[in-house]
């Protein structure tokens, strides 16, 4: 398998599966579904959930891409990310600082950050993240409290960020190629995963 590092440098399309959206689908029959269709980064989120039950699900779905080039990546619960061994973690704005993911997890893990402006984005980069989330682009119920962000950050995104970002929120099948216009190259998805058909109908990147 090739480093995780590497593996990430070709990424393009990054899968979300949250459990609260996801609601009665099962996140291992789900991962099941789109694991052979181009999905190169997949992402656990469950904010209500034990974290015994929450641990049992990171064991199932990192073994369903064990021996594969796909990542996997746990949302914010650091313990659990270690006692998987996830390929690295994603942090949100209020949450651990990456210097003590880093130190937690080791430089060989992958560390996100959640990034709504250009400044917070410098400053991710600036701190040792090896990549960011921008958005969210359009509307979405999955983030409520937070406006959309729109294309139009993603020139200034492209001239200061050097580490890889993937474009989020509110991405689907019908918008993606509005997406792929503004040369963006990585995007993120959840709801169209979650909730869509995706196993028959997957989004395209490349």
């Amino acid at each position: 398998m090739k480093s995780k590092k590497k593996l990430l440098e070709k990424s393009r399309l990054y899968a979300i599966i949250d459990k609260k959206t996801c609601g009665l689908n099962s996140a291992v029959d789900l991962l099941n579904k789109i694991k052979n269709k181009g999905v190169e980064i997949v992402q656990y989120r469950d904010k209500d959930s034990g974290k015994e039950t929450i641990l049992k699900t990171a064991f199932a779905l990192k073994k369903i891409i064990a021996n594969t080039n796909c990542l996997f990546i746990m949302n914010d619960y650091l313990d659990i990310a270690k006692i998987s061994d996830a390929d690295g973690i994603h942090l949100g704005q209020d949450d651990i600082s990456i210097d003590i993911a880093r130190r937690i997890l080791g430089r060989d893990k992958i560390i996100g950050v959640s990034c709504h402006s250009l400044t917070q984005a410098k400053k991710a980069q600036r701190e040792g993240a090896d990549y960011i989330s921008i958005g969210p682009i359009f509307a979405t119920p999955t983030k409520p409290k937070i406006p959309p962000v729109g294309l139009n950050l993603i020139k200034d995104i492209k001239d200061n960020i050097k580490v890889p970002f993937f474009a989020i929120g509110g991405i689907n099948k019908n918008n993606i190629k509005e997406i792929l216009s503004y040369g963006i190259k990585r995007v993120a998805v959840c709801r169209a995963v979650c909730q869509g058909n995706y196993g028959n109908d997957p989004i395209r990147i490349r």
